[in-house]
């Protein structure tokens, strides 16, 4: 053990002898360690945003989506594929309670984006088509006036409800209660403005203009088919319940007998909490992975370093030898130094992301966004085990060449 102590003296005062080569060896270690604590952190704190969105609308959700989520991943309409097999009448066959006596409010969409013009001001944002029911199932309320009823939606009504932002963009918080906008080539007479529900996050329900979702469907998108429904239920413990009516429901309506042929994908909030948690860790791990590839190059660095000091030290080595050094206590000393490099860097390289990772979450927090820092022990363990494998796998070579030098030749060695 005391030796251990010696050889890792050794090498710290070889770093400090040289810091300009000390530091450019150890560059490769620090981009990766630094690559893989910023990637995990940001990982951490994107999943915590995204998470933090989906709870926000509350626990009593279910959500239906075409297209059969199967075991391939998600549905395609997740994917940005347009899937058609859901339509107005699949939603108000839900609202049903015959069919789903659970339910206590349900909502289509049918979304868009494009430009709302108001006077010779226009903005680029989405338009929801969305039922009357909405305000209820997503807790939205509203700020003036007053959102379209069930006899608007029913007529194909032109009628828009602004959201919080665009009533600030186009109107600058003036009264739009009777003004006319357009949507597309279409007028429409604006009848309300939703609350500020917050913004920043995944979803921005400021930045939106709601109308009747038959309207936006037939007038505006020229379709006959629903981007999503989402069902409010009376009580938590009635979602499970719901789901299975919902399922069976939508399977008589599309003549489904096989539940593995569904066209269709039912999940409360707590299954989508999960399938976006799995994805996420995933995407965090692998990106994580790739970044770490550096530290292979790191270690090549550490072992042309290690060669050249074996080359300097030839004659150190032939005279530790002559006087008694064994072949595994030259070798030792060797791969502790590399192992010190590695470690150093790592050290470096772990306040460096830390500091970077820090840095990304106050920003996020300045723009509003529900962002964590996390810097978990997880990836600094990970980082310095990783740090002394490529230590120990790199170094091993010089090490080994070192040990195997003979005395005599290498004090003759100018």
């Amino acid at each position: 053990m005391h030796f251990i102590f010696d050889a890792i003296k050794i090498a710290l005062r070889g770093l400090l002898s040289n810091r300009g080569r000390a530091l450019l060896t150890m560059l490769g270690v620090i981009i990766g360690i630094t690559s893989v604590i910023v990637i995990m952190s940001v990982g951490e704190g994107a999943q915590s945003l995204i998470l933090g969105e989906i709870k926000s609308m509350g626990s009593n959700l279910v959500g239906v989506l075409p297209g059969n989520t199967g075991k391939d991943g998600p549905p395609a309409s997740v994917m940005g594929i347009v899937v058609t097999t859901l339509n107005h009448d699949d939603a108000l066959a839900i609202a049903d309670k015959r069919n789903t006596p659970h339910v206590a409010a349900v909502s289509a969409f049918a979304k868009g984006f494009g430009p709302v013009i108001f006077q010779r001001t226009s903005i680029q944002t989405t338009y929801s088509g969305t039922s009357a029911s909405y305000p209820v199932v997503q807790d939205h309320d509203v700020y003036l006036g007053r959102y379209f009823n069930e006899s608007e939606v029913t007529g194909t009504s032109k009628v828009a409800v602004l959201g919080y932002q665009v009533w600030e963009d186009l109107f600058e918080k003036k009264n739009p209660i009777g003004e006319k906008i357009k949507i597309g080539s279409e007028s429409f007479r604006v009848i309300g403005v939703m609350t500020n529900k917050g913004s920043g996050g995944l979803f921005d329900f400021n930045d939106q203009v709601y109308a009747p979702v038959t309207t936006i469907q037939k007038l505006v998108l020229g379709i006959n088919y629903i981007n999503f429904i989402r069902v409010k239920v009376d009580a938590a413990t009635n979602v499970d319940s719901t789901i299975v009516d919902v399922e069976n429901l939508l399977r008589r309506r599309h003549k489904i007998k096989n539940p593995k042929d569904d066209d269709f994908t039912v999940s409360s909030q707590s299954q989508a909490l999960g399938t976006i948690s799995t994805v996420t860790s995933g995407l965090q791990f692998f990106l994580a992975s790739v970044a770490a590839i550096s530290l292979i190059v790191g270690g090549i660095g550490i072992m042309n370093i290690m060669l050249i000091a074996v080359s300097e030290r030839t004659r150190e080595i032939g005279l530790r030898k002559a006087i008694g050094a064994k072949q595994n206590i030259i070798m030792t000393q060797f791969l502790v130094e590399a192992v010190v490099i590695t470690v150093t860097g790592a050290i470096i390289g772990i306040i460096i992301g830390v500091a970077i990772s820090f840095s990304i979450a106050s920003l996020m927090s300045y723009l509003e966004y529900n962002w964590e820092f996390k810097v978990t022990l997880l990836s600094i363990f990970l980082s310095v085990g990783v740090a002394m494998i490529v230590g120990l796998l790199f170094g091993l070579y010089p090490a080994k060449k070192a040990s195997m030098l003979k005395p005599i030749e290498a004090l003759r060695y100018e």
